[in-house]
């Protein structure tokens, strides 16, 4: 084999080793370093390859965070027939579940704001306390840990929540938060809330 060939093994397995790892989930800089160095030096043909699949690739190296995204859906019928299955899938989150998402994403706004530590982590009883408002079964605290740990273990699943080793353990709230939770939604967060205090006795 000659010394073309080999590189273009190489390339071709690190575009691979990139595609797949952004298929499975959000690519973390401080997580998957050899991951993300790869595809900081292929991030042109691992576009041009997600593309094929009508994926879009969406980086921020601020944050140090990317993530595969399905293009937007055409409305052309025509053009709907000749589409792709979708492959990645959209998640709906329940109405706690987006509580909690917004509340996370308020925190860290107010973290950014101090100039502070960039990492923002909290205990699962700081978690508690901001949703116990909003939620029912307010008397019962052993029902109410465990609905909430449902909702954080939803969160950690999905790779906006890392759980940490400690004593107690705690929870780092990952950046990615900020590209589910935009600028718009945090802009009518008070009216948000109101919705959601309305409606939290229809939970079960």
């Amino acid at each position: 084999m000659t010394s073309e060939n080999l590189t273009a093994s190489s390339s071709d397995a690190s575009l691979g080793l990139v595609v797949v790892s952004l298929m499975k989930g959000v690519v973390y800089r401080d997580q998957h370093p050899a991951v993300w160095l790869q595809l900081e030096e292929l991030h042109g043909a691992v576009l041009d390859y997600v593309r094929v699949m009508e994926l879009d690739l969406i980086i921020d190296e601020a944050e140090g965070y990317a993530f595969l995204r399905q293009l937007d859906e055409q409305e052309d019928e025509a053009a709907q027939s000749l589409r792709l299955p979708k492959l990645v899938a959209r998640r709906p989150l329940s109405f706690p579940v987006s509580l909690l998402c917004v509340l996370l994403r308020k925190k860290m706004v107010e973290l950014d704001a101090t100039g502070g530590d960039a990492r923002l982590i909290l205990t699962r009883e700081q978690i508690v306390e901001m949703m116990r408002v909003f939620l029912p079964d307010r008397a019962n605290e052993a029902r109410l840990f465990d609905q909430i740990d449902t909702h954080i273990n939803k969160l950690a699943e999905f790779g906006f929540l890392k759980k940490l080793a400690g004593n107690p353990p705690a929870l780092e709230v990952r950046r990615i938060i900020k590209a589910l939770v935009d600028a718009d939604w945090l802009a009518d967060f008070n009216e948000k809330l109101k919705v959601y205090r309305d409606h939290a006795d229809t939970l079960v």
